[in-house]
C-alpha cells in the first residue's frame, strides 16, 4: 500500500496525520508513506522527527485584509495556485500513491485536488466543529469524509460520504491514570488545575488565570499546573506583584512549556485552555471537566464551535475572550470544583464523547477505500 498524506501549518493538521502514519507503519510494515507539506512550515521538522518522508510544495492562503501589502500577497497566491498544482502533480507521478490522505491546512488544496484530477481516490479528515474551507472544497470529490465530531456534519453538503472517526489520541493520554500522575508530580489530594495556552502563550490566558494562581499561592486552596508558553516570560513578575512569590509556593508549578502533558492533564480535576481539536480529544479521553477560551484569532472561529460542541453536551464550561476576566475564571473554576455531582457530570459526558480507536477507524476506512477500487 502505497498512502500519500497531505496537511500542514498547524501541529492540529499534522500530527493527526502522524498519528495515522504510525499506526499504518505498526500494521503494515512494508506500507511506502510519504507526506507533501508547505515550504517552510513546521511540518519539515516534524514529519522527518517522526520517521517519516516528506515532499514541499509552496501554497499560501488569501489575505482579507483591504491594504496594499494585502494585495500583493494575494496575487502570489494567485500564482502559487497554479505553481503548487504543477508541483504536487510531479511528486504524485514520481510516488504514484494509491491513496491520498487529506488533514487540512492550505497544502491539502492542490495536492488532493491534483489526485483526484488523476484518478486516485482521496479521502479528508476534519479536527474540528466547523470545518475549514479547503476541506469543505475537497469534500465534493472525497470518498469519504472522516469527522472528529457529529456536529462537523451539518456543515457539508448533504451527499458528501461523512463518517465520524473522532481525532486521533497519543496512546500515553489514553493509559494515563490520575493516582499515579499525581504522585509522579508530587501532590497531595488538594483539587488540581490545570491551565496553559499553547507552546508560545496565550497572553489573554495568562492574565485571566493569575488572579487564580495568585490567590491559591496565598492560601494554598488549590494545587495549580500552569504554561505560560514562549512569549510570557513576563508572567512570574504578574504573579508576585499579586502578593505570590510562585517560587516560595510549593503548590504552584507554573512554567514556559508543560512536556509532561499527559501526565498533567491525567492529574487534574478541570483544565483551563484554548478550544484546538487535539487539545479537546486529549480532555474527552481523559474526562477532564474543562473551562475553554477559544481563540477568536483562528479561521471560521473554528475554536469557538469546538467548545460548544462539549458545552452543548454539559462537558465543559465556555468563557469568550472578550468576557474574560480574573473574577469570571475565579467564579468557574470554584463553582466546578465546590460542586462534586456538576464535576461528575461533566466527566462522565466528556469522556461519552471521546474516541479512543480514532487511528483503527481511519485506517479501516483507507482499506475500505482501496478495497472498493
Amino acid at each position: 500500500m502505497r498512502i500519500l498524506f497531505a496537511g500542514g501549518g498547524t501541529a492540529g493538521h499534522i500530527n493527526p496525520a502522524l498519528a495515522v502514519a504510525g499506526y499504518i507503519r505498526e500494521k503494515e510494515p512494508t506500507s511506502k508513506i510519504l507526506f507533501v507539506g508547505n515550504r517552510g512550515g513546521m511540518e519539515e521538522s516534524l514529519v522527518p522527527k517522526s520517521g517519516f518522508r516528506i515532499e514541499s510544495i509552496t501554497i499560501s492562503g488569501f489575505k482579507r485584509q483591504l491594504s496594499f501589502n494585502a494585495l500583493k500577497e494575494n496575487i502570489k497566491t494567485v500564482k502559487r495556485t497554479f505553481t503548487s498544482s504543477k508541483e504536487a502533480k510531479a511528486i504524485i507521478e514520481k510516488f504514484k500513491p494509491d491513496i491520498c490522505v487529506g488533514t487540512g491546512g492550505y497544502v491539502s488544496g492542490p495536492v488532493l485536488r491534483t489526485a483526484a484530477k488523476m484518478g486516485i481516490p482521496t479521502i479528508i479528515h476534519e479536527q474540528n466543529a466547523y470545518p475549514g474551507v479547503t476541506n469543505k472544497m475537497l469534500s465534493k470529490t472525497a470518498k469519504k469524509v472522516m469527522l472528529a465530531v457529529k456536529d462537523a456534519e451539518k456543515h457539508f453538503d448533504k451527499n458528501c460520504n461523512t463518517v465520524v472517526t473522532g481525532n486521533p489520541v497519543r496512546r500515553e493520554i489514553i493509559v494515563a491514570d490520575k493516582e499515579k500522575a499525581r504522585q509522579q508530580l508530587g501532590l497531595d489530594n488538594r483539587p488540581v488545575v490545570l491551565s496553559f495556552g499553547g507552546s508560545l502563550g496565550a497572553r489573554k490566558i495568562n492574565e485571566g488565570v493569575a488572579g487564580l494562581i495568585a490567590r491559591s499561592g496565598k492560601d494554598g486552596r488549590y494545587q495549580h499546573i500552569h504554561g505560560f508558553g514562549k512569549y510570557g516570560l513576563w508572567f512570574p513578575d504578574l504573579i508576585k506583584s499579586k502578593g505570590a512569590d510562585i517560587k516560595n509556593c510549593p503548590n504552584l508549578d507554573i512554567r514556559e512549556y508543560i512536556d509532561n502533558m499527559a501526565t498533567c492533564m491525567a492529574a487534574a480535576d478541570v483544565v483551563i485552555s484554548r478550544a484546538g481539536a487535539i487539545t479537546l480529544s486529549e480532555i474527552q479521553a481523559l474526562g477532564k471537566p474543562a473551562i475553554l477560551i477559544p481563540s477568536p484569532n483562528v479561521a471560521e472561529n473554528h475554536q469557538y464551535h469546538n467548545a460548544m460542541a462539549l458545552v452543548n453536551n454539559k462537558a465543559a464550561e465556555i468563557i469568550e475572550e472578550k468576557d474574560l476576566t480574573e473574577e469570571l475564571v475565579i467564579e468557574k473554576v470554584d463553582g466546578l470544583l465546590q460542586n462534586k455531582e456538576k464535576l461528575r457530570e461533566y466527566s462522565e459526558s466528556s469522556r461519552k464523547m471521546a474516541i479512543i480507536d480514532s487511528n483503527e477507524r481511519i485506517y479501516s476506512i483507507i482499506r475500505q477505500v482501496l478495497g472498493a477500487i
